[in-house]
């Protein structure tokens, strides 16, 4: 554009203008007939993918040349990569929002080319595409749709998660052109297809075809703005009309009096409509008016958001309308406060007083032009007019007293991205909408997909985004292309890297492990600090036994876990006991998880191990846990043999254990075949437990017999039996107990549970036996049986006079006289 003059290329089109931006130059190699190509364009002045129409017939030039390949290009003409292509007919062609080509083939195969260098996703449309064939294709921002040659059509809505879904069939007939409203623009929020067949406009969704009823086709292109809100449709006698996307309103109409059709109907934004034929295009705005280019040789039009790229061998050019703000500030005539605004700086240049007197002419609305010439800066594709309106902005905001100055060093940060991107060695011409709907993380995203590294580190310092991701990305393609021996490419990433925060070398390792470097994915695994990243892919690369140290070299219990899961899956059960033996972290961590969800594995693990007392031990809980006395003996018997050649020190003692307890179970079985016992069966009961119910059962005589057998010493047998005859009340019985001179336990404990069962009388016998208390504890012991003539018998045998009378308090009737004539015996006489 030519800096002297801001409306050069500005065309007005009935009331509004726009205007035609060259952005490059001899883009394209001369001998390159663009005429015999199909040309796909990403958004956001994204790259170019060229592939020879195979429809046309061409010259040949050689077998090299003649090579099928898709050419990516940048807007500049530079080559970014080229994709060898022997998968069959290409059908559709297009981008998604993140500049990944999608590759749609005749037999229905999809491939989703992602970073622009041969990388790709497949797969399949299915449901008879194979068989049907694709016809056509069209894309949106995150899909796409099918059409087949019997006319069904397949969608497609996530390039992610890929799932084709046959939409609602439409009538039989010839389809003379078609096109989409991305599910973001429906009320159904799904995609909807507009069919022109014979004089109508069909609507397609998932569940109907509904016809909207037109009488005027038949239509030979229909689109659709990118807001999904007006359609265009061509009709056969040349006639562009314009309506809204619902068909209700029709909006404008030209007549191109073209004799023949036109090659491309796009957009241009939402304001107007392109017609392009082969060195023609005819813009056409509202109210049906028209402005027309013409050109040398053969155009391609590629729609984005809120314009055109028109691309043609010489030149790359952007076809906009004009911005309100640039037009408000250089529109021929303008008198809006910012062209005032602008005009001081020239005044201010020429050092004349009329620069003073236009700020103080628009100075109330002096805050709106400052605003007005910074946005109108961004719309700008000139550095030189970039600068003047920011000029012209900084002049502004100096006279005003307050102004927050934000929105300019925002706009000041952004151009200076721009005019770095649109350099003709990078080529991605965005306008400032562009840019503001791709947000810088997805740019830097654009410039690693053309390894330009250096200017993406330069763009993440300064705007102070995260680098790693672009140190990761250089590393990654480092590892892929570079021919040099593993350890020398290891130590240069792990040199070049090593002091960036927050890189992912499991990232990079993983992609010289896809690269079928497995030494250099080991080496630079080495370098991942985080546990968590290293473990999977050590896993993944079948580097079990390093995988298991790192996990536990973190102290990660979970992940240490994961990894013993992992490998108790792919090993057999020898060796992946052979893997934990010597780490006893994770022996324990298989041993505790294994005794409470698998026992069987545990009991491989006792085995394998040569710990035959924990094994035995573990078939001794088993048999505690049956229900069935001969099953118990089973499993204990199992228990002991398990323990025949053992030579620990405690096996032993374990086999008198499990032999005490298969003896304890027989006799228990026969005590539940002879005795009829209220109390509930013997199996299960521990020996005190088996003598205290025969003893309350009143077989004493074979509770006698278990003691002997199990060696219970007399304490303990003495205990058990006074409990077991109070709790059955057999006072005969410890009647005769009573008669014993002596008692291993003493006889405190008989008077106590004998109260405590309630019977006084029996529990007083007990007194005179316990010879070694107190006078007090023995007076004590006879007042709670009620007794207290007989505590006064025990205060006057030892003379405690003060005990008496604390009695005589308690007494009443005929014990308080007896009471009465202690106190008097014990009294000295006058």
């Amino acid at each position: 554009m030519n800096s002297s003059n801001p409306r050069a290329g500005w065309e007005k089109v009935g009331d509004q203008f726009y205007r035609k931006i060259q952005l490059y130059e001899s883009v394209f190699d001369p001998d390159l007939e663009l005429g015999d190509y199909l040309v796909a364009g990403a958004p956001h002045g994204g790259a170019v993918a060229l592939f020879r129409d195979e429809g046309k017939i061409t010259r040949y030039r050689g077998a090299s040349v003649a090579r099928s390949s898709i050419d990516l290009y940048s807007s500049a003409g530079k080559l970014i990569s080229r994709l060898n292509w022997d998968k069959g007919s290409i059908r559709g062609l297009g981008w998604s929002e993140d500049e990944q080509l999608i590759v749609v083939t005749e037999d229905g195969n999809v491939r989703c080319y992602y970073g622009l260098h041969g990388d790709f996703h497949p797969f399949s449309l299915g449901h008879g595409a194979e068989v049907s064939g694709v016809v056509e294709c069209r894309f949106w921002s995150s899909g796409f749709v099918a059409l087949l040659s019997n006319n069904s059509l397949v969608s497609v809505s996530s390039y992610d998660e890929p799932r084709p879904k046959v939409l609602a069939m439409p009538p039989a007939g010839e389809l003379h052109a078609w096109s989409l409203i991305p599910p973001a623009y429906t009320l159904s929020r799904t995609v909807e297809v507009l069919l022109a067949m014979d004089r109508t406009i069909y609507v397609v969704d998932a569940t109907e075809c509904e016809d909207r009823g037109l009488s005027d086709g038949p239509f030979k292109h229909v689109r659709v703005s990118p807001n999904g809100r007006f359609a265009a449709l061509f009709t056969e006698d040349g006639k562009v009309w314009v309506v809204s996307s619902d068909f209700q309103d029709k909006l404008s109409d030209y007549d191109s009096k073209a004799k023949t059709l036109p090659k491309h109907v796009e957009w241009c934004g939402n304001d107007s409509v392109i017609l392009a034929w082969e060195d023609e295009i005819h813009m056409v705005g509202p109210k049906g008016v028209a402005v027309k280019y013409y050109y040398d040789g053969q155009v391609h039009v590629v729609p984005d958001v809120d314009g055109v790229r028109i691309l043609t061998n010489e030149v790359c050019e952007f076809l906009h309308k004009v911005p309100d703000e640039t037009e408000e500030v250089f529109k021929l005539g303008s008198t809006s406060p910012a062209s005032v605004l602008l005009d001081s700086i020239e005044q201010l240049e020429k050092k004349s007083p009329k620069a003073d007197e236009n700020i103080q002419r628009i100075k109330p609305y002096l805050p709106e032009a400052v605003d007005t010439c910074i946005r109108a800066a961004g719309h700008e594709f000139n550095a030189h007019l970039q600068k003047e309106l920011l000029k012209a902005a900084s002049f502004g905001k100096s006279v005003l007293d307050l102004y927050s100055s934000d929105e300019f060093v925002e706009m000041c940060e952004r151009l200076r991205v721009l005019n770095a991107i649109r350099d003709y060695r990078i080529g991605l011409p965005m306008s400032y909408e562009q840019y503001s709907r791709l947000s810088p993380e997805r740019l830097i995203s654009r410039l690693l997909n053309r390894h330009e590294y250096l200017l993406a580190i330069k763009i993440s310092e300064y705007l102070h985004l995260p680098a790693n991701k672009i140190y990761v990305h250089w590393a990654c393609q480092k590892v892929k292309i570079a021919s040099s021996d593993d350890d020398a490419i290891s130590n240069l990433i792990v040199s070049r890297l090593k002091s960036k925060s927050g890189i992912s070398f499991s990232s990079i390792s993983q992609a010289a492990y896809d690269e079928g470097r497995g030494h250099l994915a080991t080496s630079l695994l080495n370098s991942e600090p985080r546990a968590g990243k290293q473990v999977p892919l050590l896993l993944n690369m079948e580097e079990d036994e390093i995988a298991l140290d790192k996990a536990i070299e973190s102290g990660d219990t979970d992940l240490v876990f994961f990894v013993l899961l992992q490998l108790k899956k792919k090993l057999p059960l020898a060796s992946f006991f052979r893997t934990i033996n010597n780490r006893p972290m994770a022996s324990a961590l298989v041993e505790s998880s294994a005794r409470a969800q698998d026992t069987e594995l545990l009991k491989d693990m006792y085995y394998q191990d040569d710990r035959p007392v924990d094994g035995a031990d573990l078939l001794f809980e088993e048999a505690m846990r049956q229900t069935h006395t001969r099953t118990k003996m089973d499993k204990l018997k199992l228990a002991s043999r398990l323990l025949t050649d053992s030579r620990d020190a405690n096996a032993q003692l374990h086999t008198k254990i499990f032999n005490e307890t298969a003896q304890l179970l027989k006799m228990q079985e026969a005590f539940d075949k002879d005795i009829a016992n209220t109390n509930g069966n013997f199996a299960g009961l521990s020996v005190n437990e088996t003598m205290y119910r025969l003893i309350k059962s009143g077989y004493g005589k074979r509770a006698a017999k278990v003691q002997s057998e199990f060696k219970v010493t007399e304490k303990t047998f003495w205990w058990i039996r006074l409990r077991a005859l109070v709790a059955a009340r057999l006072w005969g019985e410890l009647e005769e107990v009573a008669k014993n001179r002596k008692s291993p336990i003493g006889w405190e404990p008989f008077y106590n549970e004998t109260l405590g069962a309630g019977n006084t009388r029996l529990a007083s016998t007990f007194i005179p036996k316990c010879t070694n208390l107190t006078v007090p504890e023995r007076v004590e012991m006879w007042v709670k049986c009620g007794m207290i003539v007989k505590a006064g018998e025990e205060a006057l045998r030892a003379k405690d006079l003060t005990t008496l009378h604390d009695l005589s308090s308690k007494a009443t009737g005929q014990q308080a006289v007896e009471i009465e004539r202690m106190i008097t015996q014990l009294k000295p006489r006058r």
